[in-house]
């Protein structure tokens, strides 16, 4: 009877702590809704900048999430310590972790371009797209890695759970962190004499290059890291920048009607921390065999989907009231607090359903093939958390509005 209610006290303590973690950073990702909302004409006047906007924050998250899995992973088998070495856990995971900031950055750019111009769209030309992506990336990913470093480090040491912890964390990071620096580069950018452009084109050739030759002279860890996340990362940038051709393509109307524009953030935000929690959920629970990977989930599985949908319908109206509000005070245009919590709440219950099912599926497949879910989980749902999430939350504003 002690180990039941021991057990329930427990259960109860990291539901309360991810509810907790996902209240504060749907509070803060808010701000970078706020934020989006308010540079809505620069959305208009830099061609190309909103296709950039859900894969660089995605990648952020994305990356970091790994890392935070990763550790957390290592805290819960007992090989973590605060050791910043070649060969260490955390040294490698670090290292791993800016060379594929610096090469997802560039791949974002790239791809951004391609799918921008297949779309028809007019955007800036691929060195600037390139540049813009490279330069926030870099800097948004070196403070997001910090921010987690720190994360994880305050875990260790205070006994919390780093997998409920570190996802929602990181990706609220990113969000806050990236969307500002993104539209700064590009301001700075588009501005620059082209001999300044070619000049930052070539500092940024070089930092590709020294990334690459730092994959070849990494441990076997770093190898593996990059092997396993540079693959996955670079065709899931595709799905990112096919969410923001959708948003530009409907930018006007998103901007005639801005309290949904600043919802964006705090949504792709509020759905990819509540996937990160649950990814990170079952890859340390099949690393330490309290997991199986089987057609039909276990109860341990079930009960995180349903702790899913707790979290969900507490932070998207609170977010749909925090947009709504954000707007009024701006004296931007909103389709009233009800619809916005109507739009929010319906589009995020279709959003985690998908991300469970795909959660699971993931960490299934990649454990059953032999690869750490740690590193698949979190890059594959939040990557398709962007494409799913804004198809769903465009749909549902069309059918109701």
């Amino acid at each position: 009877m002690n180990l039941q209610i021991e057990g329930f006290s427990h259960r109860y303590r990291d539901v309360l702590t991810g509810l907790l973690a996902l209240i504060i950073t749907t509070l803060v990702a808010s701000v970078a809704g706020i934020y989006l909302g308010s540079v809505n004409d620069l959305l208009l006047l830099i061609p190309g900048l909103m296709i950039l906007v859900p894969s660089s924050i995605n990648m952020r998250g994305a990356i970091a999430g790994i890392l935070t899995s990763r550790l957390a992973s290592s805290m819960h088998l007992g090989a973590f310590d605060i050791n910043y070495r070649r060969g260490s856990v955390l040294g490698d995971n670090l290292r791993a972790t800016f060379i594929l900031t610096v090469l997802i950055a560039a791949i974002v750019g790239i791809i951004g371009f391609i799918i921008g111009k297949t779309a028809g769209l007019d955007i800036i030309s691929v060195h600037e797209m390139i540049l813009v992506s490279v330069l926030s990336g870099t800097v948004a990913g070196l403070i997001v890695t910090l921010i987690t470093l720190l994360v994880a480090i305050g875990s260790y040491r205070y006994g919390l759970d780093l997998d409920i912890v570190g996802a929602p964390t990181v990706t609220t990071a990113g969000d806050v962190i990236t969307l500002p620096l993104l539209v700064t580069s590009a301001v700075i950018v588009v501005n620059l004499p082209s001999s300044w452009q070619s000049l930052l084109f070539g500092l940024v050739l070089l930092m590709v290059a020294v990334s690459i030759i730092g994959v070849f002279r990494g441990t076997d860890t770093l190898q593996s890291i990059i092997r396993e996340g540079l693959p996955l990362l670079a065709p899931l940038c595709i799905l990112g920048t096919i969410a923001g051709v959708i948003y530009t393509e409907g930018l006007e109307d998103l901007v005639a009607t801005a309290a949904l524009l600043i919802i964006i953030p705090p949504f792709m935000n509020g759905c990819g921390a509540i996937g990160g929690i649950i990814c990170s959920k079952l890859a340390t629970g099949m690393h330490m065999g309290e997991i199986e990977p089987r057609l039909i989930p276990g109860r341990e599985v079930f009960s995180g989907f349903l702790n899913n949908y707790l979290y969900a319908l507490i932070i998207l109206p609170l977010m749909a009231g925090i947009a709504h509000s954000a707007a009024v005070l701006m004296h931007l245009d909103t389709p009233g607090i009800l619809m916005m919590i109507v739009i929010t709440t319906l589009s995020g219950l279709i959003v985690v359903t998908g991300l469970n099912i795909l959660a699971y599926v993931t960490a299934s497949v990649s454990f059953s093939s032999g690869y750490d879910p740690d590193n698949f989980g979190i890059p594959v749902v939040t990557s398709s958390i962007d494409l799913i999430g804004a198809s769903v939350l465009i749909l549902v504003i069309h059918l109701l509005l």
